[in-house]
């Protein structure tokens, strides 16, 4: 069965080959991969067209329209979606589809997605601010389903029209469009970069500001209150003290300037992307 590999970049010439390589080491070998790069201003075009993958471009829309153009160039009756900052073990694939291939599921993740990154500084904040335990980009018990897919059967995925724009949490809209959630896959181990400089946590904090908010315009009211200077260098200061991490009073002022930005952009501009 063909599977369709589908990432999405934006300003990734950082990490992009390494990626691709991971893939490119996969044990299964029944595969395509497919890169739509999301309007870069850096050099991810000239590497993307230098590397053995299918190549499509956009002006940038954010991460959602990219991977919907690609899935509808992808051959593939199974769709995997990933990010350019992963690295995967060699039966990730392979791991990931089984229980679509077997018959036991429409649609998978992962829960042994680990950082990648964790050396740096920065990068234990962001796990310290997420509450999330040492290595690790998911809490300790979380559940075997949840609503971001990392792989999909295609005539799903097709059902529903793949994912509507949402901004940070655009990759919720697909399980809220099927109805139903990604069930675990097991031993698909994969690495995960958290933002590793100061520069990377304002620029992902700033879109994660742009999000759907459950409780709408009260929602966006309190997110901006939780992310002004007061209450951000009270909480920075409290948690650097309780972690023994000094850094994160530094991180927690430019993340939620980030947020704080990121609200006033979706509100002012309407802008969804980065």
């Amino acid at each position: 069965m063909l599977i369709s590999i589908i990432i999405p970049t934006y300003n990734e010439e950082k990490v992009i080959e390494e990626c691709i390589s991971s893939l490119q080491n996969q044990t299964e070998r029944n595969y395509e991969i497919i890169c739509v790069d999301d309007g870069s201003t850096d050099d991810t075009k000239n590497i993307l067209k230098s590397l053995k993958v299918k190549f499509l471009e956009q002006t940038h829309q954010g991460p959602a329209s990219a991977r919907n153009r690609g899935a509808r160039k992808a051959k593939g009756k199974i769709l995997v979606f990933i990010d350019s900052d992963m690295t995967f073990d060699k039966n990730f694939i392979k791991n990931l589809t089984k229980p679509i291939v077997e018959g036991k599921a429409k649609g998978t993740f992962s829960k042994e997605e680990y950082v990648k990154n964790w050396d740096n500084i920065w990068a234990r904040c962001w796990n310290i601010n997420e509450n999330l335990p040492a290595k690790t980009r998911l809490p300790k018990n979380h559940p075997d389903h949840q609503k971001v897919f990392r792989a999909i059967l295609k005539s799903e995925f097709d059902r529903v029209h793949g994912f509507s724009k949402g901004g940070y949490t655009d990759d919720y809209t697909l399980s809220e469009k099927l109805g139903y959630e990604a069930i675990n896959a097991p031993n698909a181990i994969f690495y995960h970069n958290n933002p590793s400089t100061l520069k990377e946590v304002y620029i992902q904090a700033k879109w994660a500001g742009k999000r759907k908010y459950k409780l709408g315009k009260l929602g966006i009211i309190i997110a901006l209150a939780r992310s002004s200077p007061p209450v951000s260098i009270l909480i920075g200061v409290c948690k650097s003290i309780i972690n023994k991490n000094f850094y994160f009073a530094i991180f927690k002022i430019v993340y939620d300037l980030g947020i704080f930005i990121g609200i006033a952009e979706m509100i002012f501009t309407g802008k969804l992307s980065k």
